[in-house]
């Protein structure tokens, strides 16, 4: 009932309209009560097939500047733009979980309508205050063997997984939505590969992972505003069961789909290109949304967000990648150059990092997680050589150790896409590893070696 009263109230007592009188590329122009429309306002442009919506993007002399959620076809000179609204919001409740949404939070998974709450929730709501948040929490299990070993996640971090195309992405991110310990799972499938969903939904996550989750989709053919919106609607879903007290796990598969929607939108308003043709706005947008994840208020919930982040041309430097690792609290590097050779996931665990560490890992194995770190980094400066056989046996102790444990470890850091790693068990592994294969001695293990 309280739903229905704030939803009546809501309502306009006079129809507020202007008129489309220009239309280019995507961009819609409207002329009318100016003073009734604010950037991000909602239009309803009325059209022969039915009402497309819009939404404000800027201004330019004594017009507003739209874009459509979808197509324009129909759209003509003076149609009616109705004003809808001021702000975006959705009614999210528990019943979302199980269920598959678009960025408007309508269901597309086939099974009827969905559950409102009584709270509207806006879109883009800030982060919490920074002097307010908890800090992160214990660590937490993702389920991957080579991630809590070596690159250890808290509850409520923040990570980047960084990656050109086609080199295991997504399959991490099914491996984490299955394996990692928390209570909700919202994933964000951002400019997503439309063939790709359903593979997602019935392979990867399966009907307990989906029992347990809120999947929001906009796949790449959808609009730059559906696809940004998307990602919107996934942080405002994670921040409501994170009030509810829950432990959320927040993956979004990509940020950088969700930047090339803002600097399409960018663009389309008349915004200058700066950096590969990225507008100011997609900088100042980032943080923004990524900063909504986190630990919430002191005695609320956590959102632990994991936000896939592709790299153009493998280049780990490109702006969006800078950007993205410079706002998150760590981040997890994959290679081509290692999927090439049958490791999966193709994790660089040298170059990955995570900001909780050493912290966030049992202290009796530090030392062994920097032995095995040292052995890879002696490997991988020497690698050149083993290949070609330029080196020699014996030359070097150390590198000697180095490639004894070369093979071990390949085979530790690999994992199959239906495995799940326990945490506790990739430490206790990793020291039987380097005292079966290296000089290391675990503490207190009684070995003199």
């Amino acid at each position: 009932m309280d739903s229905l009263i704030g939803q009546i109230e809501s309502l306009r007592p006079v129809e507020i309209f202007g008129r489309v009188v220009g239309v280019q590329g995507l961009l819609v122009e409207v002329a009318g009560p100016l003073h009734q429309m604010g950037v991000g306002a909602r239009l309803a442009i009325e059209t022969a097939g039915g009402a497309m919506q819009c939404e404000v993007v800027g201004f330019r002399g004594e017009r507003a500047l739209c874009l459509p959620f979808g197509r324009l076809e129909g759209v003509r000179m003076g149609c009616r733009a109705i004003i809808m609204s001021a702000e975006s919001s959705v009614l999210p409740s528990t019943a979302w979980l199980g269920r598959v949404v678009n960025a408007f939070g309508e269901p597309i998974d086939g099974k009827g309508p969905i559950g409102q709450g009584e709270e509207a929730r806006p879109l883009r709501a800030p982060p919490p205050p920074a002097h307010d948040r908890a800090r992160v929490g214990a660590a937490i299990d993702l389920g991957v063997r080579a991630l809590n070993t070596f690159v250890t996640c808290c509850r409520g971090q923040r990570m980047g997984v960084f990656a050109g195309s086609g080199v295991g992405k997504s399959v991490l991110l099914s491996m984490l939505a299955r394996n990692t310990a928390a209570d909700v799972s919202v994933i964000g499938l951002i400019g997503e590969r439309g063939r790709e969903v359903q593979e997602f939904l019935e392979d990867d996550l399966g009907e307990e992972g989906i029992a347990r989750s809120v999947v929001v989709v906009a796949t790449s053919d959808e609009s730059a505003l559906m696809r940004r919106q998307a990602a919107y609607l996934t942080l405002t879903m994670s921040e409501f069961f994170r009030d509810e007290g829950k432990d959320v796990l927040c993956l979004m598969d990509s940020v950088t789909r969700f930047a090339q929607a803002q600097r399409e939108i960018g663009l389309a308003a008349g915004e200058p290109p700066t950096s590969k043709g990225y507008t100011p706005t997609v900088f100042s947008e980032l943080p923004r949304l990524l900063e909504r994840a986190g630990p919430g208020r002191r005695g609320s919930g956590t959102v632990t967000g994991l936000f896939t982040v592709l790299v153009e041309g493998d280049n780990h430097n490109e702006p969006i990648a800078d950007a993205v690792r410079g706002i998150l609290d760590g981040h997890i590097v994959m290679e081509r150059s290692i999927a090439e050779r049958g490791r999966y996931p193709a994790i660089n665990v040298l170059k990955s990092v995570s900001r909780t560490l050493p912290k966030a890992t049992p202290e009796e194995f530090r030392p062994a997680i920097r032995e095995a770190k040292r052995l890879m980094s002696v490997f991988a400066d020497m690698e050149e050589l083993i290949r070609l056989g330029a080196y020699r046996s014996g030359s070097d102790a150390t590198v000697d150790e180095a490639i004894r444990l070369n093979e071990p470890m390949e085979a530790f850091l690999s994992q199959g896409k239906d495995e799940a790693s326990a945490f506790a068990d990739g430490f206790s592994e990793l020291a039987n590893l380097l005292e079966m294969y290296s000089t290391y001695s675990a503490p207190n293990s009684g070995s003199n070696e």
